[in-house]
């Protein structure tokens, strides 16, 4: 759609092209180490689980598509969703004149039991993502992916990559095995401070932990419903632990878990916090503060209100139109159109913002100029 407003895609998850496209980018011994393990018979196959080598393919429970995706997303000559660029830049970029694109590759490697493997994994698939589709393609951005359970190895990864500005953020998922606040997460927070970029977090990820506080549910219905509490349990960590104010200039992105939910949960950290506030003589703001002044949220998935005018009325409330960064969620079932996913009536104004300005704001994206259209 060449006369389509441009934007900026904050959330899409290319994909490796089959189980060894990272290979290349590792070191040997490990390459050899995974395909042994290929060739185990089906009864042994839970050693790959037990080494941490978990690939995502989409879901342990059941999505209402293979891989969570658009049954019209997969690539004509093959592969699985977003793991051919020439089809993804087609059906995304192409399509609906995306200005930019930041990739979040959801590849497992973040919540590896092996933390060695993870390592290794996560910065062969750095490397991948440069060569395979930053270089490629100038519209797309990429986001570190870390080992985030090891936070040291983490660290040194966001200072070997960060130095190249198509990365424009560090990559983690919502469920981790401790409230992100802990103090074993705090080196990726100061590596992403030292760099100058954001923290990225993603909706996903196991931790050991069920995604809602009462236990593992039966349905991925509520799975994908549960998805806001890890988010609201990971900002009241960061927050009280103090993670804000010994990063001053750390910024959180909040990726797919939507942000309607904000208001309640704001109202209710800065009521605790009147009452409760000498058990943390570290914050010294409100709560709703911090929110507004540090985190960004993504719209995928859109909260759309019964009334189109009331989601005007909710950015509003939130004092945060500067905050709100547009997202398709490419190439999953539950993708947000550009034409459609925000009310028509929107201010103008706003809307830009959502689609383009937001991100290029946070991210420091350069103006695309006409001689590179």
């Amino acid at each position: 759609m060449a006369d389509a407003e441009p934007l900026i895609d904050c959330d899409v998850h290319n994909a490796l092209a089959d189980d060894g496209a990272l290979g290349p980018y590792m070191p040997q011994a490990w390459r050899d180490r995974r395909e042994a393990l290929t060739y185990l018979p089906t009864e042994f196959r839970n050693v790959r689980e037990n080494l941490g080598d978990r690939s995502y393919i989409g879901a342990e429970y059941p999505r209402p598509t293979p891989r969570a995706s658009r049954v019209d997303a997969w690539p004509p000559d093959g592969g699985a969703p977003a793991s051919d660029l020439d089809f993804t830049r087609a059906q995304l970029l192409d399509r609906w004149n995306v200005e930019y694109a930041v990739l979040n590759p959801l590849l497992g490697i973040g919540e590896m039991l092996n933390l060695e493997l993870a390592a290794v994994m996560a910065r062969a698939a750095n490397d991948w993502l440069v060569d395979q589709w930053l270089d490629p393609e100038p519209r797309f951005r990429g986001s570190i992916v870390i080992p985030y359970e090891d936070a040291v190895w983490s660290a040194g990864e966001i200072d070997r990559v960060a130095a190249d500005d198509r990365f424009v953020q560090a990559l983690m998922l919502s469920r981790t095995i401790e409230p992100m606040g802990r103090r074993r997460y705090w080196p990726i927070y100061e590596a992403c401070e030292r760099n100058g970029i954001p923290l990225g977090i993603h909706n996903g990820g196991w931790g050991g932990h069920p995604m809602t506080p009462t236990g593992f549910p039966t349905f991925y219905l509520e799975d994908a419903a549960a998805m806001a509490l890890a988010f609201q349990a990971q900002i009241t960590s960061l927050i009280c632990e103090g993670v804000l104010h010994r990063f001053p200039r750390l910024r959180i992105v909040l990726i797919e878990g939507g942000f309607a939910w904000l208001p309640s949960l704001m109202w209710r950290l800065d009521r605790a916090w009147e009452k409760l506030r000498v058990e943390v003589p570290h914050l010294d703001v409100p709560p709703s503060v911090l929110v507004r002044e540090r985190f960004w949220f993504s719209t995928q998935p859109m909260e759309e209100t019964e009334h189109p005018h009331q989601f005007g009325e909710l950015i509003e409330d939130l004092d945060m139109s500067d905050r709100i960064l547009f997202s398709t969620d490419y190439p999953h079932w539950d993708f947000d159109s550009p034409n459609a996913a925000l009310p028509p009536r929107l201010d103008t104004g706003l809307r830009h913002k959502i689609l383009h300005d937001n991100a290029a704001a946070l991210y420091a994206l350069p103006a695309v100029s006409p001689a590179n259209d």
